[in-house]
């Protein structure tokens, strides 16, 4: 890390991580350290972190904590990429820096969280997030949803903030009603 606003931000967001054990604290104090971080990205981002693929959304690693608590990547979106439905297992914090990033929820209706079978997932509201939004999720309720970018719109760059390495999370298959785990990979910076 070069840039004094990037590591400003990783100093404060690992500090409040810390003092926050629970999550709902947690996105509360390191909110709007995003806010200030997307107002900021001219100055840390780059041409590594604008890396994408016509096969899919593009995860591009900015920073991970030696000891997994944190992980920061810059995600792009090409017009019409979507996330597969999941959750992350993890608390979250996104800030759009470019573009329009499109979240749909789902409302789990099943009762068993710990079951991967026989899982009842109903939509839940959209949110459109322009170019300075900021989002949060927690995990426990699960936040099940399918992030990306509509087809008719450019593309958008988005920086997330995980409370642990983003290596790994749970897709739902909404219709065969069941969740897996699957590694998810991303491009090294």
């Amino acid at each position: 890390m070069t840039s004094p606003a990037l590591e400003s931000f990783i100093s404060q967001a690992a500090a409040r991580s810390r003092r926050h054990a629970d999550p709902a604290d947690c996105v509360l104090a390191v909110a709007p350290l995003m806010l200030e971080l997307i107002e900021q990205a001219g100055t840390f981002l780059e041409p590594q972190h604008y890396r994408s693929s016509a096969s899919g959304y593009s995860r591009n690693l900015i920073f991970n904590a030696a000891d997994a608590s944190l992980s920061l990547y810059s995600i792009v979106w090409l017009p019409g990429q979507w996330t597969p439905v999941h959750d992350h297992g993890s608390w979250g914090v996104v800030g759009v820096v470019e573009g329009v990033l499109e979240e749909r929820g789902y409302v789990r209706l099943s009762p068993e969280r710990g079951a991967d079978e026989a899982i009842e997932l109903a939509r839940g509201g959209t949110v459109l997030l322009p170019h300075g939004a900021v989002t949060s999720f927690v995990p426990n309720p699960d936040h099940i949803h399918v992030t990306g970018v509509a087809a008719e719109r450019p593309r958008a760059v988005s920086l997330h903030l995980y409370g642990r390495t983003m290596s790994d999370f749970n897709i739902y298959d909404v219709q065969a009603r069941t969740r897996r785990r699957v590694h998810v990979a991303h491009n090294e910076s």
